[in-house]
């Protein structure tokens, strides 16, 4: 059997906390191999090294070429991969983060099953939008008509604020380019918060697609979660970066650094994980618990791993 080379697949204590890690990392026309702990990324210009265990998420958009051990590597430190379209617009796969236990799942699963629960979710992220209002007796209908007057209010003063002309959302997702410079940079802006926004969520063991607000989609808690954040970064720095644009920019990088910056500026990693958390309602040390156990109806969660004799009729464990 040839022998691997490279370090160890370290415990999952020795791995930096989510929160502690950097946001994303953007990669497209390059190859990718495994040099001990650390990601070779190489094109014509020359070869950088990324540790790997303090990226939360690496997007790979077209034309990169990646090794099975830089894949392993990727894998071993948690490190949330997902395969994105041309400016990372379209979302086509992604790959297991770090967090093996199903705490979180459970709880989420448990909260959207029910009808008054998922409601309760779904005021509980409203009120995240409006911490002056009471939003508790609220319906549905009612908080989707709130929330649509403050994101137009936000837009607006946006528009204001930075002297970028706006009119309205507007945007193909199959052609980039046809979109105002406004609407390219709000699409690229939005797609780098729902990637961090996905790596937080799968990282932390929860489901994507299990969502209180938007359902029907494989990523529906992903759009869920990341509506909590765009008032605050993707949309200022949509407008920022299309009132600095000059005419040889990149408005799609130029957004994405500037959304990079804003995550760093905004320790919005180390918030998202505790919002995820208060909104499933699951406690910090409860998020620590990782073991493997056997269902049981009667006693309880049973041991892993035993060798269990037949239970006899009328007889007991």
């Amino acid at each position: 059997m040839e022998k691997q080379s490279g370090a160890k697949k370290p415990e999952l204590s020795e791995l930096g906390r989510v929160q502690d890690r950097l946001t994303f990392l953007y990669l497209e026309h390059v190859k990718l191999d495994r040099q001990d702990s650390a990601i070779r990324v190489s094109d014509a210009r020359g070869i950088v090294f990324v540790p790997a265990a303090i990226i939360s998420v690496l997007m790979l958009g077209p034309g990169v070429d990646v090794t099975h051990r830089a894949m392993e590597l990727m894998g071993d430190a948690g490190m949330a991969v997902v395969w994105v379209g041309e400016r990372g617009v379209r979302q086509y796969a992604h790959g297991r983060a770090l967090n093996h236990s199903s705490l979180l799942l459970e709880a989420q699963a448990k909260l959207f099953s029910n009808q008054r629960s998922r409601l309760a979710v779904a005021r509980k992220m409203y009120q995240m939008r409006f911490p002056n209002d009471d939003v508790s007796g609220l319906s549905m209908q009612a908080l989707r008509g709130k929330e649509g007057a403050r994101v137009r209010q936000v837009y607006r003063l946006q528009s204001e604020r930075t002297g970028v002309k706006w009119t309205r959302r507007d945007y193909n997702p199959d052609d980039f380019e046809a979109s105002s410079p406004i609407n390219q940079a709000l699409t690229a802006a939005h797609q780098a918060l729902y990637g961090l926004s996905y790596s937080v969520i799968m990282a932390m063991g929860a489901s994507a697609g299990l969502g209180f607000v938007h359902t029907g989609h494989d990523l529906s808690f992903v759009y869920d979660f990341a509506d909590l954040y765009k008032a605050e970064f993707s949309i200022p720095v949509a407008f920022n970066t299309v009132a600095a644009l000059t005419e040889d920019d990149n408005i799609s990088r130029n957004t994405r650094l500037a959304m990079r910056d804003a995550f760093v500026d905004g320790k919005l990693l180390g918030r998202m994980v505790s919002d995820l958390k208060a909104i499933l309602g699951v406690s910090d040390d409860q998020t620590e618990i990782n073991n493997l156990s056997l269902w049981d109806d009667r006693p309880g969660l049973q041991e892993f791993g035993v060798q269990y004799h037949e239970i006899k009729v009328g007889e007991t464990q």
